[in-house]
């Protein structure tokens, strides 16, 4: 009776092992298949939304002064109300959500085309450059623009990037910077100068793809120009010190 006891309890005890392991099986591999799946956003980010897009917003949010928390993907009151101050000072709707307006003015272009439905988040435009044009891009910021706000610096970048793309210009970063005229900071050897952390961040988010003047091609600083033809340019937008015109 007592070995039929023994044999009963020894059973029970396998069995009970054998179903804890079973169970720590199928939440082990619910763990590693959530790991595995690629994380699919809304775009439209508001409270309660979590994953990589979040961590991006807080992270832009936070490098400009809005956000002063963790920036850990995820949601919350404090990034909603980061969220609501940068609206307030950008002239937005006032909503701490995160739709296509506040993703144009942070400058996360590929949240944009996801929702117009034109990309995903994996695309890139500073692929087709090299460490070489973004060290050179963050110099003529830094030269051009070292005293503007942060998205004034990215501004001068995107006009660079822009003239790259355009058919009236050089088609690379060097022979747009270098281009006879085209830039006071390279006649007065400015360009010469080494660029900061702040430039070099810049000159990332213009690769990215952030464009603030919307394709301009010009800019200038109306209390020091001197060209008049540069006055008859159509201003597009108005950064800090500079009129961005196309």
């Amino acid at each position: 009776m007592k070995k039929a006891l023994k044999i009963s309890a020894a059973a029970v005890a396998l069995a009970t092992l054998c179903t804890a392991g079973a169970i720590f099986s199928i939440e082990r591999t619910k763990e590693e298949n959530f790991a595995l799946t690629p994380c699919v956003q809304t775009a439209v980010l508001k409270q309660g939304a979590t994953g990589g897009e979040v961590k991006e917003l807080q992270r832009r949010l936070k490098q400009w002064g809005y956000y002063n928390g963790a920036v850990d993907g995820i949601y919350g009151k404090q990034t909603v109300e980061a969220v609501k101050y940068f609206q307030r000072k950008n002239g937005l709707t006032v909503d701490g959500i995160a739709g296509k307006a506040t993703f144009e003015a942070l400058g996360m272009n590929d949240s944009v085309k996801v929702l117009d439905g034109t990309g995903s988040s994996s695309s890139s435009s500073s692929s087709n450059y090299t460490s070489s044009d973004l060290y050179l891009l963050a110099k003529c910021i830094y030269a051009e623009a070292r005293g503007e706000s942060y998205t004034g610096q990215v501004a001068v970048g995107a006009v660079i990037l822009n003239r790259v793309r355009s058919t009236k210009f050089p088609n690379t970063i060097s022979g747009v910077v270098y281009q006879t005229g085209a830039f006071t900071a390279v006649s007065d050897g400015q360009i010469n100068l080494a660029p900061d952390k702040t430039a070099m961040n810049a000159a990332q988010d213009a690769l990215n793809g952030w464009d603030p003047t919307y394709g301009c091609l010009y800019y200038y600083n109306p209390a020091v120009a001197t060209s008049s033809w540069i006055f008859s340019r159509k201003t597009v937008t108005t950064i800090g010190k500079h009129v961005f015109a196309i």
